[in-house]
């Protein structure tokens, strides 16, 4: 490995291997190179494999921080927050930053892989213009079908496999990132139900029946009518005074699709932490916060938000 200069900016990269020992071997120099060169160094893994790296790193200094990513991206919307706010961390003219972040694995939900694949081609937007930081992007070509290794070499501007890094010459930006690839149609029943103003109680109403009709516990009941009724605000008051509200299960979750006219153009929209003196701008980063998955989709017809809630 070596160092980053500080007049790359943000440097992208996928890293191709094969099985636990791979893994190892190929990051804990990336993470030993960044700690001897005084650099900070943030690693976001499934809870494992931060085992197997403390084991193998030994001890390591305050520069090494440690986050389980089931928890920071178990919603993929919630990963570029937590980079955003590690790279905030560090005083200004302190040096380059790397991290190493694997949102990516077989055990994620056809729904869920996809939005981590646009969460990878979004780092590529939201990080352009930020100072000089290294992210490495794991990817377990043993474990991953391989048109998900095909879609790294397409939202990574650099690939590494065996010790050898190379540009890719598929890398597209954050070109699978548009809001207008449109959704798969729910695979159960879905109930719905036409709104306008002065129908928020009703809205609400509906989530709880049709939820609770599907599994979903008061546990988390609250968090989905917390979300769906910041959706549906927002449809009133933006997307031409109505929406459209359906509700349907999904493997172990109940999903709720909020539709409209209106039209949302920012493909980073809910993944910036809202600024504390703006008017407005925060439903979607509140319902990023409360479900376990969120899905944008918007063309000139109209915007589309599904959110996920586990039972």
């Amino acid at each position: 490995m070596t160092q980053l200069s500080t007049d790359l900016g943000f440097v992208h990269e996928a890293l191709l291997y094969a099985g636990e020992e791979e893994f190892v071997a190929e990051t804990v120099p990336f993470i030993a190179d960044g700690v001897a060169a005084g650099e900070s160094v943030m690693v976001a893994v499934p809870g494992p494999k931060i085992d197997l790296l403390r084991g193998a790193l030994g001890t390591t200094d305050e520069s090494v921080v440690f986050v389980d990513m089931d928890e920071i991206g178990g919603n993929p919307a919630r990963i570029i927050p937590a980079w955003h706010d590690f790279l905030a961390t560090r005083p200004a003219g302190a040096g380059p930053v790397r991290g190493i972040g694997e949102p990516i694995g077989p055990s994620r939900s056809r729904s869920a892989l996809l939005e981590c694949q646009r969460h990878e081609a979004l780092l590529n937007l939201a990080f352009a213009d930020s100072p000089a930081w290294w992210l490495l992007c794991p990817y377990d070509v043993a474990a991953l079908e391989p048109a998900v290794v095909e879609e790294a070499a397409r939202s990574h501007p650099y690939l590494m496999h065996a010790g050898k890094r190379r540009a890719s010459d598929t890398y597209t930006g954050a070109g699978p990132a548009a809001l207008a690839e449109p959704f798969a149609k729910p695979r159960t029943p879905a109930d719905r139900l036409v709104f306008g103003e002065g129908m928020l109680g009703r809205v609400r109403q509906f989530v709880i029946d049709a939820a609770g009709r599907r599994g979903l516990g008061p546990a988390h009941m609250g968090d989905l009518l917390l979300a769906v009724n910041e959706l549906a605000t927002n449809s009133i008051r933006h997307g031409g005074g109505r929406g459209s509200l359906r509700v349907w299960s999904q493997g172990d979750a109940v999903v709720c699709e909020v539709t409209d006219r209106g039209r949302v153009t920012d493909p980073l929209v809910g993944r910036r932490r809202p600024d504390r003196e703006a008017e407005g701008g925060r439903g979607l980063w509140i319902v990023n916060q409360l479900c376990d998955l969120v899905e944008v989709r918007s063309t000139v017809d109209g915007t589309a938000i599904r959110v996920h809630k586990s039972k």
